[in-house]
Parts: C-alpha cells; sequence; structure tokens
C-alpha cells in the first residue's frame, strides 16, 4: 500500500516537472520569437519605422498668408481683413462624415449653402486638409463648440482673417470681390499656394491682382494627440503677406460722381489726361461685394442676378452704347488728318440729307436745320446732316483706321478683367455678321456714332483724354503703387505709353479742341448750360443716342419724352478740363436718360466742379 502511493507520487511529481519543462520550452520560443522580431523592427528596419513614427505624431500644416489690403489714392481704406472664427473639418479624421454635419448642427447654425459650400471644396482638396464648414462663427457658438469639441474628432475651430469691404457697394465694380475658389480656379492656380486658402479675386482689382494680393503660404510643423488634434508647434515657417495696393480712384471723387449719377442707371468714367489714372470709376447700380465673400446664398444671388437693372454688370467695362454725336470730335479729326475737308469752308446744314441716288432721308436731330456752319460750328451745334456728308467725304475705311488708331473697338489696356473692345465697324465685319454688301447709309449713321458702332464708357474716357493731351495717348490703369509687405517700400507704378494716332496737322487738334470748348463757352453751344458759374474752362460734347427711331428735340421735349423710359434714348456726354492744361477728362453715360445736354452734361459738371475745386488731386500716402 505504502509503495503504491509512493509510486503514485513520484509519477505526480515526474507530471508536473514535464510539464513545466513545456511551459518553459514554449516561453522560450515565445520569447525567442519577440526578441526576433523585435531585432528585425528595431535593429533592421529602425529607420523606416522611426519616420513612420514621426509622421504619425507630427504633421506639416499650410499657413495662410493674409491678404493684401487695398486703399484709395488718399489712403482711404477700401478691402481689409478682419478677425473671424471658422469651424473646420479634416475629412480623413471623419469617420461618419453626415452624421458629423449633423450633430454640429446642433451646436451651431449650418445653412444648406454651407453644406453645399463645404462638399465642393471637399472635391477640390485632398482628405487631410482641413476645410471650412461655417464661417464667421459667434463668440457663442464657439464657447458652445468648445464644450462638446471631445465628441467630434477631426473637427476644430480656427482662427483666421475674412475679407471685409468698409464702403459696401462705393467702387465695388473697381475693386471687385473675392470668393470661394472653384474647381476650374484652382487648375489654373499653383496648387501648393492654395492648400490653405478657400478664397480667391473673383472680379475687378481682386481679380486682375490676385497674385501680389495673396502672398505667399507658409508652414508649421505640429505635434499631435492621438486624435490629431494639435498639441505644439515643432517648427515654424511664416507666410509672406500680401502686397498692399494702393488704387489711383479718389473716394472723394468717386462718391460726388455716385451722387451725381443719382438713380439713373449708367456710368461715369473720370481720368488723369496727364498719365491715365482712373481717378472714378462709377457703374449705378452697384452691390454690397461682402456677401460674396463667404459664398453668398443662391437667393441672394439669384435677385441680383435677376435684377432688372442689372448692379452686377460693370457698364464702366463691359457696357457697349452707340456714342452718339460724342464720336463727332474724332469724326472730324479723321477727316482732318486725311484731308478730306476744309475746316474753314461753310456749308448748309438741312434739316434732311439725301445720299445721292437714294430717297431715304437721313435727319438732323433739329427740325430746322443747322444753316450755314463750317467744321468746327458744326460740332458746336452738333449738326448731323454736316456729318453725314462729312462721312461719305471721310469714307468708312479711313473713318475706321482713324477710330480704331484712337483705342475705339478694342481694350484699353486697363488693369482690369473682363474688358469689353466696342466696335468699330467696317465693311469686312458686316460681311462677315451677315453676309451683306456695306452701303453708302451705314457710313453715314456711323459719321454720328449710331448704327453699329458701340463703344465702352472707359473707351470713350480714354479717348477724350488722348483728344484733350493732342494726341498723347495712355492706358488707363486703376493701380497706382504697390506697397512691399516685408520692407513697406512703396513703389509707385510708370504710366503706360500707348501709340498715338497720326497727325497731319498740329492744327488739327487745336481747331477741335476749340471747337469743344465753344460747346460750353457760346451761348449756341448744346452744352452752354453748364457753363454757368464754371470757374475753369471746359470742353465738351453732348450725345444722344437712339435707342428706337422718334422725333427729338434738343431739351427733351416732345414725342421722346411720351415713350416708355426703357424706350428712350441714351444720354452722352464727354469733357475735359481746364481746356489748356487738362486735369481731367469725363465720360458719362445715362443709359435712357433722354438727351445728353439735358441729363448727362450736368453730371459731367459736378464731378468736373468736384475734382477740380475740392480736391487737391490726390497723392498716395499712408493709411
Amino acid at each position: 500500500m505504502a509503495h503504491t502511493r509512493i509510486r503514485n507520487e513520484w509519477l505526480e511529481r515526474h507530471q508536473f516537472t514535464l510539464r513545466i519543462l513545456c511551459v518553459g520550452v514554449v516561453g522560450l520560443l515565445l520569447l525567442a520569437t519577440v526578441a526576433i522580431r523585435l531585432f528585425y523592427l528595431q535593429v533592421m528596419h529602425h529607420s523606416h519605422y522611426v519616420i513612420l513614427a514621426e509622421n504619425n505624431r507630427l504633421r506639416e500644416e499650410p499657413v495662410t498668408p493674409p491678404r493684401g489690403l487695398i486703399y484709395d489714392r488718399n489712403g482711404v481704406l477700401l478691402a481689409e481683413n478682419r478677425p473671424s472664427y471658422e469651424l473646420v473639418i479634416v475629412p480623413e479624421q471623419v469617420p461618419d462624415m453626415q452624421a458629423t454635419i449633423a450633430a454640429l448642427g446642433k451646436i451651431v447654425h449650418i445653412e444648406p449653402d454651407d453644406i453645399n459650400r463645404f462638399d465642393s471644396l471637399l472635391a477640390t482638396r485632398r482628405p487631410f486638409q482641413p476645410l471650412p464648414l461655417r464661417t464667421e462663427l459667434s463668440t457663442a457658438e464657439v464657447a458652445r463648440f468648445a464644450a462638446d469639441r471631445q465628441d467630434f474628432p477631426g473637427v476644430d475651430i480656427r482662427a483666421t482673417l475674412s475679407r471685409y469691404y468698409p464702403l459696401g457697394a462705393a467702387a465695388a465694380q473697381a475693386v471687385g470681390y473675392v470668393g470661394m475658389v472653384s474647381t476650374s480656379e484652382l487648375d489654373k492656380l499653383n496648387p501648393a499656394q492654395y492648400t490653405s486658402t478657400s478664397e480667391v479675386g473673383k472680379v475687378g482689382v481682386e481679380a486682375f491682382y490676385e497674385q501680389l494680393l495673396h502672398g505667399s503660404v507658409g508652414t508649421r510643423e505640429v505635434e499631435t494627440d492621438a486624435q490629431g488634434r494639435p498639441v505644439r508647434v515643432v517648427s515654424y515657417t511664416p507666410p509672406v503677406p500680401g502686397s498692399d495696393l494702393y488704387l489711383s480712384i479718389d473716394m472723394r471723387l468717386q462718391e460726388a460722381a455716385e451722387q451725381a449719377l443719382g438713380d439713373n442707371n449708367g456710368a461715369v468714367v473720370a481720368i488723369n489726361p496727364q498719365n491715365g489714372e482712373v481717378l472714378a470709376l462709377v457703374s449705378s447700380p452697384s452691390y454690397d461685394p461682402n456677401p460674396f465673400v463667404d459664398g453668398i446664398s443662391q437667393e441672394k444671388y439669384a435677385a441680383l442676378s435677376n435684377d432688372p437693372n442689372r448692379p452686377l454688370f460693370n457698364r464702366v467695362l463691359r457696357g457697349q452704347y452707340p456714342p452718339g454725336s460724342t464720336l463727332k470730335p474724332f469724326v472730324a479729326l479723321a477727316a482732318l488728318n486725311y484731308h478730306r475737308v476744309n475746316p474753314l469752308k461753310k456749308v448748309y446744314g438741312p434739316a434732311v440729307f439725301y445720299i445721292p441716288g437714294s430717297h431715304r432721308p437721313y435727319r438732323n436731330w433739329d427740325p430746322d436745320g443747322c444753316g450755314q456752319v463750317d467744321l468746327a460750328e458744326a460740332i458746336m451745334v452738333s449738326c448731323d446732316t454736316y456729318f453725314y456728308s462729312l462721312g461719305l467725304q471721310l469714307g468708312i475705311s479711313d473713318m475706321h483706321r482713324y477710330l480704331v488708331d484712337f483705342g475705339f473697338g478694342q481694350p484699353t489696356g486697363i488693369d482690369l478683367p473682363h474688358e469689353n473692345t466696342g466696335l468699330i465697324p467696317s465693311p469686312a465685319w458686316k460681311r462677315r455678321m451677315d453676309g451683306h454688301a456695306w452701303y453708302l447709309g451705314n457710313t453715314a449713321i456711323t459719321a454720328i456714332g449710331q448704327g453699329f458702332v458701340l463703344v465702352t464708357p472707359l473707351q470713350l474716357a480714354s479717348a477724350t483724354a488722348t483728344l484733350s493731351m493732342q494726341g498723347k495717348r495712355y492706358a488707363p490703369r486703376i493701380v497706382m503703387a504697390v506697397k512691399n509687405p516685408l520692407t513697406g517700400a512703396l513703389k509707385l507704378l510708370p504710366p503706360q505709353p500707348m501709340p498715338s494716332p497720326p497727325e497731319a496737322d498740329s492744327g488739327a487738334w487745336k481747331l477741335i479742341i476749340h471747337s469743344m470748348r465753344e460747346v460750353v463757352a457760346n451761348p449756341a453751344g448744346t452744352a452752354h448750360a453748364i457753363s454757368y458759374g464754371a470757374k475753369f474752362s471746359i470742353a465738351a460734347k453732348t450725345g444722344t443716342a437712339q435707342v428706337v427711331a422718334a422725333p427729338r428735340s434738343l431739351h427733351g421735349e416732345g414725342p421722346e419724352m411720351d415713350l416708355p423710359k426703357k424706350l428712350r434714348d441714351n444720354a452722352m456726354f464727354i469733357a475735359f478740363a481746364p481746356v489748356d492744361h487738362p486735369r481731367i477728362a469725363v465720360a458719362v453715360v445715362v443709359e435712357h436718360g433722354g438727351y445728353g445736354a439735358a441729363t448727362a452734361a450736368p453730371i459731367a459738371r459736378k464731378v468736373l466742379d468736384a475734382y477740380l475745386l475740392h480736391t487737391a488731386g490726390g497723392n498716395v500716402t499712408e493709411p
């Protein structure tokens, strides 16, 4: 019995020992496997996994540069950057985007337009880039999100700068605005510079000078926690801010021109003839650019787009109008240049003109005719029948050539986008357009600025500036100085000379300028009414561009005023002053305003007064 017990105890101890040995062997094998794996990871592939670990811990983020500011010539701030907060999402860190946005909507106010804008950005950016879902958060919204921040991995509040236009609609057509960058725009931009920028210049100076205003993106390397949120900044390369721009516009004159134009639809352009600087650029009605910055709602955009007054349409650059009689001084210069007229010879200006061999009447604006007039008098009283005949003497080919040399029918070269070319017709153009021949009647009505000819208000102002300088021509420009963001140095941009129109006789310039002076100074001149109380000499030309054929009279009386406004003539006017040393050239267009002398001329006089009597001309100054 004792023997059996001893044997059983020995067997148990033996089995226990075997088990211990097995466990020990398995343990040793596992330790060996771990050791081999550690050797493999930490020795053989050490550098590879160190890089991966660092990349998981460190993240390089772009730093958006502050956008350059925009001032007028006297330092009045037109476009600035205001501090704001935006709610951003890093897509790759959000497991369920739809659920996350729905939950965020219970904390901060999110509109459908916000979601649409976010989806548009999502399609153009990489998953690791933070995208704004809501901009311009209130302090209450920031506080509410901060309280629940831990529940939203990949979502954060980011301090940023938001574009703001303190003067609203004033000068909006010149300054323009920024908006959310589109896929097509991103394809044309440097991706490295727009990885953290969701806004880009859309129109105006903001668009034309996008590269200068944007600046250069900086970088920062941040250490992140397990949820990808920044813990500390490891390294930082500061961005280069965008350059500040000083416009040639004088806001005192700009506001005076806007007030003078009033509720009329139209345009006013004022240029310094000495260098091409645009002093005022008014397109009425205008609009407030601020809603466009963070993405205007579809409802608001539709209201602006469908407005029959077209506030978004830049009439100065894109409006194309028959110039009416404002073209006559340039046609007269062409005739003098090509020696097709004796300027001193008086000829009879009847009430009706007939082209030889035709029975179609071409009427004068004054049903009593003009009487005996020479070239200067024909300009002074705006004799249509004189210019019908003059146009036939000149011929459409020479007329076309000279007007193009003056800058009509082509872009002026202004530093703004989306400029229309206008149109100076020719026989070749007409055949291309409708397959028909050019008729003498086409030449006759082109000579008085009607028919197919179209000009923009900017072209008209630029040509008037060239005429005032007796052929010395400059490209209009809107930016006059650029401020270096690093040194603070201000660089004035030089004038841009353009080819001058042909000059056969220097006396021709003086004759035309004298005749335009008589338009105002002479009691018989069509714009004599604006001469009263003037403290400087004015050279000008009235124009009335017909929308429909109807009897008309100089002072807006009679059947024309009985027409619906949309069928009334466009009122046109050009002027420069002082005559002997021009400092300002002006073009005014009043859509359906009736007669240039009655409607557009008084507006121009107010602009001339505002500049020559109430401003100093303005120099670039620090804000």
